[in-house]
């Protein structure tokens, strides 16, 4: 969020950044030493404490297992939202309320116990707010990472009027983008259903499990020019120790058939979890390194080899994960962000799943307080 504060050029400065994580708090900490960096529960912090900060932002991402699809979504009965329901408590008694307020969560918050209370709370406290689903792919950005934003100003600024033509004028997108990708201004009365995803229906399978709708949805997303190629955020090669990022022998024998795989010249990439590079179903795409060698012609009946034979075909790809610093890259990130030498890789992949996209932040925020 930080990042994205400074990349909008808005001129401020950060009176308190609070988190409980130590080690996402150990790489805020490199990055900006000068900021007061509270290690603390939201809860833990006084009605005091917030009057005598006297800030005019509040830019938050609370806790999303509370709401993911494919979690519980145990909403407000979740321990984890904790946190943000005492923010929505004190936002009425502080002496001074912000002039503005950002925040993001996954897609399903939208229509949560937790969003009703939000804006119930921001109706009564005086503010005026606008709710949008947006990926990267909207600024150009080959990740798709569909997020639900809310933007909110206190009534009495002097702003202009956040209308659902100029958010959608800041988030461009082509008649040939995904329309799952497509920003979308959400009604306040009604801003999403929610209900069950429906079982998709079946396609003919082409290869590697992929059906004919896969393929046809690979290509729309492949041939949006107004979204940049996936080679653009690559570290150079020679930087890049390739035998640290292959994928193993036992995990291309054992998950092949659901691996997303991209080439650099694609302009899409599937949504970096906190599990890349620990689990392989969901959590992000992997790149194929070696172009002489055709996808198609390594997968099409790949089931009827031996073990030993399938390695050896899989092992052509040259298949591997994308480095920290390339998932920083397609989250944004600038080059001068960069972690402390004692975080893993893997905490890097975790911390970076578990972060906002700078570029979409930066895009909110000058639209915010323009």
């Amino acid at each position: 969020v930080c990042c994205g504060a400074t990349k909008s050029g808005i001129p401020g400065q950060v009176v308190a950044a609070v988190d409980i994580n130590t080690t996402a708090n150990q790489i805020y900490g490199h990055n900006f030493p000068d900021t007061p960096l509270w290690n603390k529960t939201i809860e833990g912090i006084t009605l005091d404490d917030f009057n005598k900060l006297s800030f005019d932002m509040i830019l938050m991402s609370p806790p999303c297992q509370p709401f993911t699809r494919i979690g519980l979504q145990g909403d407000v009965r979740d321990p984890r939202t904790k946190s943000f329901l005492y923010i929505l408590s004190l936002l009425p008694r502080l002496s001074k309320l912000p002039r503005f307020i950002l925040l993001e969560n996954v897609k399903g918050f939208e229509c949560s116990s937790a969003r009703e209370l939000l804006v119930k709370t921001l109706v009564e406290c005086g503010y005026t707010f606008q709710e949008i689903m947006v990926s990267p792919t909207s600024v150009g950005i080959p990740n798709s990472r569909l997020r639900y934003f809310l933007i909110a100003k206190i009534a009495t600024e002097n702003l202009c009027t956040l209308t659902s033509s100029k958010i959608l004028d800041a988030f461009p997108h082509s008649s040939e983008s995904d329309s799952s990708e497509q920003p979308t201004v959400l009604s306040p009365t009604r801003p999403g259903t929610c209900q069950p995803e429906e079982e998709k229906q079946e396609s003919p399978v082409l290869y590697k499990l992929e059906t004919t709708t896969d393929a046809q949805r690979k290509k729309i997303q492949n041939s949006n020019l107004s979204v940049r190629q996936i080679q653009e955020f690559l570290e150079p090669q020679d930087e890049v120790d390739l035998e640290h990022y292959l994928l193993p022998p036992k995990i291309l024998l054992r998950y092949a058939l659901l691996l997303d795989i991209v080439q650099p010249t694609c302009r899409r990439s599937v949504c970096f979890t906190k599990g890349y590079g620990r689990y392989v179903e969901g959590t992000g795409s992997v790149l194929q390194c070696c172009m002489e060698t055709e996808m198609e012609s390594v997968f099409t009946g790949l089931d009827q080899h031996s073990e030993e034979e399938k390695l050896q075909q899989l092992l052509k790809l040259k298949l591997r994960y994308f480095t920290p610093r390339e998932v920083a890259n397609l989250m944004g990130f600038p080059q001068s962000f960069s972690f402390p030498g004692k975080i893993s890789t893997k905490q890097q992949y975790k911390v970076l799943g578990n972060s906002l996209n700078v570029v979409v932040v930066a895009r909110l925020l000058q639209l915010l307080v323009s």
